[in-house]
């Protein structure tokens, strides 16, 4: 009887596997978004991708086994599939405490990638120029400017040799600048040839600011997925224990009688 609701959440474990796989492969592949910037300095965030990667081969792999073990009635395939379900299942638990409790650590780590990818910005620097370009993009669509704000630009060597007359393109709230999108942008009038911060054209929001606001705005729906994801997980828990007893009880039944 339960046979049909199994088949249906072993076709919504391979759309989930499917999805998380393809999440990880998009981390490691992105390179448009403030993702990258995480990505490419970050290996903490690289491995939870290869981590993405595995978990959502291994939910695809295990929708197939439960599949067949429901198909077959093979007792020790279902075993398998509800042990892996229970391991992935506290893994993602423990991955949402660690994240929550440590969310201060990795705002550390993030603020000096950041920071220092901003004091070293050089726009004829060949070997950094996607990771640069990565932050100018992520500078125009948040529309900010440094991490916690346009002052972190006063740390960049160039900036410092050119009396502060120059501010990144991409922090700029004029059209004309953000059409060349990346580089430095010259002060039309510098008083005294000298400048600061406050003289540039730029946002005064930090990007520090703008992410987080990001995550409150999307938050709703990321515990959404989070919870939907727990829930199907937990239904084939359910289900693959109720057709290993009911495969159990036929196991009875089919003993001939003395």
């Amino acid at each position: 009887a339960n046979k049909p609701a199994m088949y249906v959440l072993f076709l919504l474990f391979q759309i989930l596997g499917a999805v998380i796989l393809g999440f990880g492969i998009w981390i490691l592949a992105d390179k448009t978004s403030f993702i990258a910037v995480l990505q490419m300095s970050s290996p903490s965030l690289k491995t939870g991708a290869y981590i993405l990667i595995g978990v959502g081969a291994l939910t695809m792999l295990m929708g197939f086994l439960g599949c067949v073990g429901a198909v077959n009635e093979i007792r020790c395939l279902l075993g398998l599939y509800f042990t892996c379900l229970m391991i992935i299942l506290i893994t993602q638990v423990a991955a949402g405490l660690v994240i929550y409790f440590q969310k201060e650590t990795l705002k550390e780590e993030l603020s000096h990638i950041v920071k220092d990818l901003i004091e070293n910005y050089n726009p004829l620097n060949e070997d950094k120029k996607n990771l640069q370009e990565v932050w100018d993009y992520v500078q125009t669509q948040i529309t900010c400017c440094g991490w916690t704000g346009a002052k972190d630009w006063e740390d960049n060597e160039i900036i410092i040799n050119k009396s502060m007359t120059e501010y990144p393109c991409s922090c700029s709230n004029r059209t004309e600048d953000l059409e060349e999108g990346r580089g430095f942008c010259r002060l039309d009038d510098p008083v005294n040839s000298t400048a600061t911060y406050t003289d540039w054209p730029v946002h005064a929001q930090g990007c520090m600011d703008g992410v987080e606001q990001w995550l409150k705005d999307n938050l709703g729906v990321i515990l959404g997925v989070c919870t939907g994801v727990a829930v199907i997980e937990l239904l084939g828990m359910i289900l693959s224990i109720s057709l290993c007893k009911n495969i159990h009880s036929e196991d009875y039944t089919k003993v001939p009688k003395s």
